[in-house]
């Protein structure tokens, strides 16, 4: 308990728990997807924006013109700001330009928009949230979006989650811990074991360079659970060895960790593999869940083994002994026949997973804030406004002609008026728009194309026109925000579309990036991680349930059943519309690895009754016999562990941050599926019936 206590105590000190959240939506700066939008960024000159919707609640006009000067003001001296635009720095009214990025359908709203530079997002939204909060009491009804605010409110929902979801599912494991085997010494050892194991992954990470991220903020909870799995099996084992009069208790204990290890050790491996097939992700969180998964997976196992077996050998108390059935003993009457229970379930799951084709592994931002909450509501105003998600689009002339002549300057209009006539568009700004504001000028309307683009390229117009065509003039650049809240059949289906209407105008889009195809990109990466991930565990297991099972046909029926979990998981949130954004993604892995957990378990047990009982190798009935008493003695470590792990996760289903609240229900979607798959499933299909009085099968333990 000592050990427990101080590797806490070195997780408080030594470890940051704060979730970092990259700017460039859940990619690193080092990763391939984010190379368009640096090149945009670097020729362009743009830089992240934060966007205010600020409304006048008041209706005066003046008194809201005056107050919106004082927010802007305000707000250009927070450090971390490079500048912006407001209606009181530029003419929202007359200008083309401004009025898009300015003004809103709502004639009583206006917006702020703030430039700001490389200032990390966790220090910098804070600085104007504490701003606006001053002019609180002025009327101004203000809500704020844009990359780093949605950055910071992601990071700030994990941060959250992290403390009070991991303590309150820890809590609760420890509650039925108690209940399962109301013995103080081995909920407290239960405990201590797993908080080393938590600790230590924690540390080990931490070392090796490994922040908490998006997916590794869960990594709390699942270290505990992997750690805990071995626990319970170590604990049913020992409680058996004892009944069945091994000796002495250190004897008995022997006999546990002998009868446990090698179902831990193969449930250790297939976990380990999962979680390493995340590492050729490109998405940097998925690759940082496979390290610090892999370093969990080891880690439960060797502090498992380590640390839990001395509260068995020293305080926990002696389980009641039972007299035990034969192995031969008649397992009872009425039975249920394999094919009508495997019928049954396999209808079942099929019908669940063929939601899978309807699986949604590409959700919007909106999505990762609740229905109905104030911020959610801010952030769905500003995106119906003039939308919410950045997209670039550059091109260039399809025969290589300057963007300043007049005939290539009328290609570009057409493009823009295009790209305004889409629905999923909202606010557009390119060189059209650009020479539409220079024309504003005095005199502007005697002036050519090509002398425009260099007024409005110097600083009498502060540089504006470099963030939309490049000094050779032989490319330009197109802003767009993408409304979010508009169904569209997929990002990739819009991109394209938008593609086209380039083609269309005899123009070539050179490149498409910013934060809506970083999205859609982020999409094909969590299919492609689902497909690689699971695909990939259920591609390995078969070697290792062959060595498990030391049978092709038993390793077959078992890869089936793990099959069963993903498309059991994944189907019903495809049925049921449920996004599976990066967070959630992993929890199929999760549930994958309690269901080889139990399955290898499971057939460890009947290989060694097996061995054990060669001289009934005659019976016809004697292999039943065997499944029935393996399923007796791992039905209820099986069963406990999956209640512990269903409530515990269950309490993230309460989380307020929809990410969470969907990984907490995908786990405990497949931690039942696992433990039907491991108790109902596979024991059918090995040919076993189930006796319809429970009391008529070996006691357990």
């Amino acid at each position: 308990m000592l050990l427990a206590v101080v590797s806490l105590l070195a997780v408080w000190r030594l470890v940051d728990l704060s979730p970092q959240v990259e700017e460039g939506f859940f990619f690193a700066d080092d990763d391939p997807q984010l190379e368009e939008s640096r090149a945009v960024s670097a020729r362009y000159g743009s830089s992240p924006q934060i966007l205010l919707r600020v409304a006048d609640l008041a209706g005066d006009v003046e008194v809201y013109e005056r107050n919106v000067e004082e927010l802007t003001a305000a707000l250009f001296a927070v450090e971390g700001i490079s500048g912006g635009y407001s209606i009181a720095t530029e003419n929202a009214v007359r200008s083309p330009m401004f009025s898009r990025i300015l003004l809103t359908p709502d004639s009583a709203a206006t917006n702020v928009v703030l430039l700001t530079d490389s200032t990390d997002p966790e220090a910098l939204v804070p600085r104007v949230e504490a701003v606006v909060a001053e002019f609180a009491d002025r009327d101004l009804g203000v809500v704020m979006s844009g990359v780093p605010v949605i950055v910071e409110l992601i990071r700030r929902n994990l941060f959250r989650d992290l403390v009070v979801f991991s303590l309150a599912a820890v809590l609760v494991f420890a509650l039925l811990v108690g209940l399962v085997y109301r013995d103080v010494a081995i909920v407290v050892g239960t405990l201590a074991t797993c908080f080393v194991s938590v600790s230590i992954t924690l540390m080990l990470i931490q070392a090796g360079g490994v922040a908490i991220g998006l997916l590794t903020a869960n990594l709390v909870t699942i270290s505990f659970v992997l750690t805990l799995s071995h626990v319970v099996f170590i604990t049913s084992n020992w409680s058996r060895a004892m009944r069945d009069g091994a000796g002495d208790r250190a004897l008995a204990l022997a006999r546990g960790l002998k009868d446990t290890f090698e179902g831990s050790f193969w449930s250790m491996a297939t976990t380990l593999l999962g979680f390493l097939s995340l590492l050729v992700a490109s998405a940097k969180p998925l690759r940082e869940l496979g390290v610090a998964g892999a370093v969990g997976t080891v880690t439960a196992l060797v502090v498992a083994y380590a640390v839990y077996p001395a509260f068995l050998a020293r305080w926990a108390k002696t389980p009641p002994s039972g007299a035990q059935p034969a192995s031969g003993t008649p397992v009872g009457h009425a039975r249920v026949r394999g094919p009508a229970v495997v019928g049954a379930v396999g209808l079942f799951v099929l019908v669940l997973g063929a939601g899978i084709f309807r699986l949604d592994t590409d959700p919007g931002l909106l999505t990762y804030f609740a229905e109905g909450g104030a911020l959610r509501d801010g952030l769905e105003r500003i995106d119906r406004d003039g939308g919410s998600s950045t997209l670039d689009i550059i091109v260039k002339d399809a025969d290589g002609a300057r963007l300043d002549s007049p005939e290539v300057f009328q290609k570009l209009e057409a493009f823009q008026d295009a790209l305004e006539a889409d629905p999923v568009v909202g606010m557009v700004l390119s060189p059209a728009v650009l020479i539409d504001h220079a024309r504003t000028l005095p005199l502007a309307r005697f002036m050519s194309i090509e002398v425009l683009l260099d007024i409005a390229s110097s600083p009498r117009l502060g540089g504006v026109g470099l963030s939309y065509v490049t000094e050779a003039r032989d490319e330009g650049h197109y802003f767009l925000r993408m409304h979010e809240s508009i169904e569209d059949p997929s990002r990739e289906a819009t991109m394209e579309r938008l593609r086209g209407y380039a083609v269309a105008s005899d123009l070539e889009a050179l490149s498409v990036s910013g934060l809506y195809d970083l999205q859609a990109q982020l999409g094909r990466l969590i299919a492609s991680s689902l497909r690689v991930g699971i695909g990939g565990l259920l591609f390995l297991f078969l070697g290792v349930g062959l060595v498990v099972s030391r049978s092709a046909t038993l390793t077959v029926r078992m890869w089936v059943c793990l099959a069963s979990i993903p498309m059991v998981v994944l189907g019903t949130f495809g049925w049921f519309g449920i996004a599976v954004d990066i967070i959630t993604s992993p929890a199929a892995n999760v549930a994958l690895a309690m269901g080889v957990d139990s399955m290898i378990h499971l057939v460890v047990r009947v290989r060694r009754l097996r061995a054990a009982g060669q001289e009934r190798s005659a019976d016809p009935r004697a292999d039943d016999l065997i499944w029935t008493e393996a399923l007796s003695q791992i039905r209820r470590p099986v069963l406990g562990a999956s209640a512990i792990i269903c409530a515990g996760f269950g309490i993230f289903v309460m989380s307020t941050f929809p990410p969470t609240a969907r990984f907490g229900l995908a786990v405990m979607l497949g931690t039942v599926t696992a433990a039907t798959m491991a108790l109902v499933v596979l024991p059918s299909l090995a040919g076993i019936g189930f006796n319809r009085s429970v009391g008529a099968l070996p006691a357990s333990d």
